[in-house]
């Protein structure tokens, strides 16, 4: 099992905390440790906006805690009053992935109240915010994963699984319980796939130049990811109706079968190409001879329904369905081809594709 970059950030940000605290003499600098576990996030720009909301949080559980003990003392009943204000304050400012340090800093004050309260206050209240800004200075340090990379093996792996699926359903090769379990696998790594594209989205670079050509890139991750999503749709729709698609005449079948051969072929070209491996998806001789626009699909699909179409075992009622689906594939491969094309066109020095092995 490999250790991912935010599991060694924690240790080090918790290493950094109680040493740095010990360093200082604080009381307690169990608390900057455990400060330091709730402030690690996997990018600068989370990072950043983390510890504005960790300190509004925490000075909001300080005040409240101070305010308690002075008035009413530091019973346990007041401890969970105090709670309660504290959350209702921070959900109303819409910083609610804050409310449990925010609660360790309440109860760290107000669990042992002495004569110099209010030093311990901001002993306390100083401790815990040392392992928030140890854990601000960590992510600063050490570099998050290149999501570029990370985000193009995600899609590159969940693309292959779904292609291999179609091509095996489509051959009658498909075992359906095997496939309605690997679906649902399938759904969680897309969900996965728009979790990392919005982590390299939230990376800010701090030169003009270099932002640009990632605008550029998101347009091409996000065609991409709709791409594999539309392929995903057909996967689906096999499914639903293998019955249906194996009652289907064996020409209408075949063409299917060819069609969509065509379509996973060029999908893999064109991840490909983005970064450079094949040439330009067209050029290739065997796309041009096997693909066809969505005018000529249609034509091709309407042609055999109306040849079977007096066949009294001939039933398309679902077929239109996947014939959609596959169209809407179609379509969405060849805006991807068109912005791949301009993408490697135009501002190629900009353009520079940092597409390594994969990183975990």
């Amino acid at each position: 099992m490999k250790l991912g970059a935010r599991i060694i950030k924690t240790g080090i940000a918790i290493i950094l905390a109680l040493f740095v605290a010990e360093w200082l003499e604080l009381p307690s600098p169990v608390f900057a440790g455990i400060a330091a576990v709730f402030a690690v996030q996997p990018t600068i720009y989370r990072s950043y906006l983390s510890i504005i909301e960790q300190i509004q949080a925490n000075i909001i559980g300080a005040i409240i805690a101070v305010l308690f003990v002075l008035f009413f003392g530091n019973h346990v009943f007041f401890v969970g009053l105090g709670a309660i204000i504290a959350i209702t304050i921070i959900l109303k400012l819409k910083i609610e992935n804050t409310i449990g340090l925010a609660l360790v800093t309440l109860i760290a004050i107000m669990e042992a109240p002495n004569e110099d309260f209010i030093q311990f206050a901001l002993i306390r209240f100083s401790t815990i915010m040392l392992g928030v800004f140890s854990s601000f200075l960590v992510n600063l340090i050490f570099l998050p994963p290149k999501y570029e990379t990370k985000l193009y093996h995600r899609i590159i792996h969940v693309t292959e699984e779904i292609l291999k699926w179609i091509r095996l359903s489509t051959r009658h090769a498909s075992e359906h319980n095997l496939l309605k379990k690997d679906i649902e696998k399938l759904k969680e790594k897309l969900m996965k796939v728009d979790q990392v594209y919005l982590l390299y989205k939230e990376e800010r670079n701090y030169f003009k130049q270099n932002e640009r050509a990632k605008i550029r890139k998101l347009v091409v991750f996000r065609q991409m990811i709709s791409s594999t999503r539309r392929s995903f749709e057909v996967l689906k729709r096999l499914n639903r109706f293998e019955n249906e698609f194996y009652q289907l005449p064996e020409p209408i079948q075949k063409t299917i079968q060819e069609t969509l051969d065509c379509l996973l072929t060029y999908h893999e070209q064109l991840l490909l190409q983005f970064i450079g491996k094949v040439k330009h998806a067209r050029d290739v001789d065997q796309t041009n001879m096997l693909c066809f626009t969505r005018k000529e699909l249609m034509e091709m699909f309407l042609r055999e329904i109306e040849t079977h179409r007096l066949d009294g075992d001939f039933q398309p009622y679902h077929l239109p369905s996947l014939v959609s689906a596959i169209l809407e594939y179609n379509e969405h491969l060849e805006h991807l081809d068109t912005l791949i094309c301009s993408f490697h066109s135009y501002h190629k020095k900009d353009n520079e594709i940092t597409i390594n092995e994969e990183e975990e």
